[in-house]
């Protein structure tokens, strides 16, 4: 049986210094990493615990924003007035995501960090995954298909990122804060997912050795007419088929600015401008809704077992932005 070290770090500091050592892994709540630590899937040698060490803070920035640091619980960012008043499609999302005590321990940076729920890659039965074993192959090409991407996948995976909330920041232009060996640095949400590629191990743009400290909303005008959409096979505690987070800034009838992130069709959030475009500076309709979403949805290429999810999806963008529009 392999030996675990555990060692719980004081700061940020302190938890970059930790990490360091070699199989370090920092862990928060626990509550992706512990089960596929079960599972034989994943296997650090050491688990910086950073619970204590200062980033559990959500803190107003100067001009309307807002800083929700990486150890803040779901539940906790969720309920908070400042997220309830000015991003309310941030905390939709999170509280359709999971059951309420796996929210009461995941983390604002836990729950970006999420790996794929794809069976091929949790069960170590199926020997061909090249996301949990690089040049294996991809056991779900030929397999089960329904619950995998339509957009952005490569010939090495078809894997989906699982969450709620980075679907809903995706929409919000948030930031993510990170802090490394080589100092600080700021990235995109859109950007700090990957898509698959030749190298589908790779699930984000974080370092060795990173850490992820914060998240930052810009200021928003959206908050009356946003709405995040989430179909799944069951009505709590599965992950989407589709979702959408809709968010929209209305003038008199028309669309000032628009913003559409899917969830559940690739291997990260997908967000298309050029689709969001169309819908500026004109009345909303069906007729608009769907262009958007056709546009939203070019270039997908479902599988033989999940080719519902393309009209799922253009059903349910319309549907998302109809209710968005409608407004609170």
């Amino acid at each position: 049986m392999q030996s675990i070290y555990y060692e719980r770090a004081r700061d940020a500091v302190d938890a970059l210094r930790l990490a360091q050592q070699d199989g370090a892994r920092f862990i928060g709540g626990g509550t992706n990493l512990l089960d596929l630590m079960k599972g034989d899937v994943e296997h650090p040698l050491r688990l910086v615990d950073i619970t204590h060490a200062g980033l559990d803070r959500i803190e107003e920035l100067p001009g309307g924003g807002l800083r929700i640091g990486a150890g803040v619980r779901n539940a906790d960012a969720a309920r908070h007035a400042v997220v309830r008043e000015r991003y309310p499609l941030l905390a939709q999302a999170m509280l359709s995501g999971a059951s309420a005590q796996l929210r009461n321990m995941a983390t604002m940076g836990g729950n970006l960090m999420q790996r794929t729920r794809c069976p091929y890659f949790t069960d170590t039965a199926f020997s061909h995954c090249n996301k949990r074993q690089p040049g294996s192959g991809c056991d779900a090409r030929e397999g089960y298909q329904r619950m995998h991407a339509i957009l952005g996948a490569s010939p090495a995976c078809v894997a989906v990122n699982p969450s709620d909330m980075s679907v809903a920041l995706a929409a919000l232009d948030a930031v993510v804060l990170l802090r490394g060996p080589q100092g600080n640095r700021e990235v995109a949400l859109g950007d700090f997912h990957r898509l698959p590629g030749d190298t589908p191990q790779q699930d984000t743009v974080l370092q060795p050795g990173e850490l992820i400290v914060a998240i930052d909303l810009p200021p928003s005008r959206m908050a009356r007419h946003s709405h995040y959409l989430k179909l799944r096979d069951r009505a709590s505690y599965a992950f989407a088929l589709v979702s959408v987070a809709a968010a929209l800034e209305m003038e008199g009838g028309s669309v000032r600015q628009a913003r559409i992130a899917l969830g559940g069709v690739a291997h990260k959030p997908w967000r298309r401008p050029e689709a969001e475009a169309m819908l500026q500076g004109r009345p909303l309709d069906d007729a608009q809704c769907r262009a958007a979403a056709q546009r939203l949805l070019e270039g997908a290429q479902p599988l033989a077992g999940n080719r519902f999810k393309v009209d799922l999806a253009q059903r349910a963008i319309v549907r998302a932005l109809r209710i968005a529009a409608e407004g609170a």
